[in-house]
């Protein structure tokens, strides 16, 4: 797959994981399209090949609003990666309303309206790629407190795999990237005596997945940093 000229959109692309898979690809000539809430260009970018907008997961008109500036600015899309996450640790059973809907919207109901807004674009490029990012906590519930975060997790893997179907004919390939602990802001604080995963490593793993060819269609990637039952 040659490279160079290729547009990607990244969401939750300001810091950790996000930041890390939109570096990679700006490293391999990629234009990188960063979603962000409070937009800001990175130290490491230029203004040629990377745009900024913003971006909220729990702000519908933004999905397609990118989307479009995105078209505008490159002229194309071939890949998008639904990074943006939240974590509320509570159980099914305490956990709010409201913050229940907020982790479906932005783990479930945004990527898929983002998704649909580049539909068009991802299946005209011939070789549309979507990653989502996903949790082991797509895979597991690990315990009662996070209980209400794999459920919405479980939703983004079902997610994918529902994306990859719609999209096979067409050239596009799906795959729900599922990591533990990542070395993140999110998680800094909760483990601090754990060799965590660092971002970067989810950055490889995603270009992997975007460049490999049509007839490499992985579904699942689990990453972990330590040794589970099954992962």
């Amino acid at each position: 797959m040659v490279e160079s000229g290729r547009v990607i959109m990244v969401s939750g692309a300001a810091r950790g994981m996000g930041a890390a898979i939109a570096r990679k690809f700006y490293d391999e000539g990629w234009c990188v399209s960063l979603g962000m809430r409070t937009p800001h260009m990175p130290a490491w970018a230029d203004g040629e090949r990377v745009l900024v907008s913003r971006y909220d997961a729990l702000d519908a008109a933004t999905e397609a609003a990118w989307v479009k500036e995105t078209q505008a600015r490159f002229g194309r899309i071939d890949a998008v990666v639904a990074n943006a996450g939240i974590g509320t640790w509570k159980s099914v059973i305490d956990i709010s309303e409201r913050d229940m809907d907020d982790m479906l919207e932005v783990h479930i109901k945004s990527p898929r309206r983002l998704v649909a807004a580049a539909w068009d674009q991802l299946v005209a490029c011939g070789q549309g790629r979507v990653i989502v990012i996903g949790s082991l906590s797509s895979k597991r519930v690990y315990d009662a407190d996070s209980g209400a975060y794999a459920v919405s997790k479980f939703g983004s893997l079902a997610l994918a795999h529902a994306i990859r179907h719609a999209g096979f004919d067409h050239g596009i390939r799906s795959t729900v990237i599922c990591p533990g602990f990542v070395k993140t802001d999110m998680v800094a604080g909760m483990m601090p005596d754990l060799k965590m995963t660092p971002p970067e490593e989810i950055g490889r793993i995603a270009h992997f997945l975007v460049t490999s060819p049509n007839e490499v269609s992985i579904s699942e990637v689990p990453v972990n940093c330590r040794a589970e039952e099954s992962f």
